[in-house]
């Protein structure tokens, strides 16, 4: 009968995990739930009762929905009767908003000498201030060269100069620390409550 094997190869297909990536898919459902007894709930959150996982099966099967353990450690297990596409689908983009909203906070870096210019160690604190309001952290760091290390005091002087040109912006996080030729601080950007 041609009619029986088109219906036998449809409800095969349907047992087939939707998820597109295996692993994500760690949670039973359809064929792969074979238990005697099972608590079914509908999409909607209404109790069907307790049967075992033929009959759900076949009400969701019905129903053109998909039979979804969603709480194995319970005694019996809870299964749900659902849409497990529309399921992931809404469980991802859900994720993807939870993302958007999410604020990562990089730690920019600043390099200065010594003998730095004026004018370039105007452009460095522009740059340095415009990373703290986007609301990145600021590595700033102090190169010594040669004969430099035996003048840190300058250095520790410049940074210090820096930190109270940013003042405004950002606050200091880790106090200028000597790391073999290089003197280094974090400064943070200031919380503004008021956004």
């Amino acid at each position: 009968m041609p009619g029986l094997s088109l219906r036998y190869n449809f409800l095969f297909w349907r047992c087939l995990p939707i998820a597109a990536n295996a692993k994500e898919n760690q949670t039973p459902l359809n064929e792969a739930i074979d238990l005697k007894e099972i608590r079914v709930v509908t999409a909607d959150g209404e109790p069907l009762g307790i049967m075992s996982s033929k009959e759900a099966l076949k009400i969701a099967y019905e129903k053109d929905l998909d039979l979804v353990m969603i709480a194995p450690q319970a005694t019996p297990p809870v299964c749900k009767i659902m849409d497990y596409g529309k399921f992931c689908f809404e469980k991802q983009k859900r994720e993807k908003e939870a993302k958007k909203k999410q604020q990562t906070v990089e730690l920019k870096e600043i390099q200065l000498s010594c003998r730095i210019d004026t004018h370039d160690y105007e452009t460095k604190l522009n740059q340095a201030r415009k990373f703290l309001t986007s609301g990145n952290k600021v590595r700033v760091v102090m190169k010594f060269r040669g004969r430099e290390m035996s003048h840190q005091t300058i250095g520790r002087e410049l940074l210090e100069k820096f930190l109270a040109d940013t003042q405004d912006v950002g606050s200091c996080d880790k106090k200028p620390v000597l790391d073999g030729r290089f003197m280094s601080m974090v400064i943070s950007p200031l919380s503004t409550k008021s956004k």
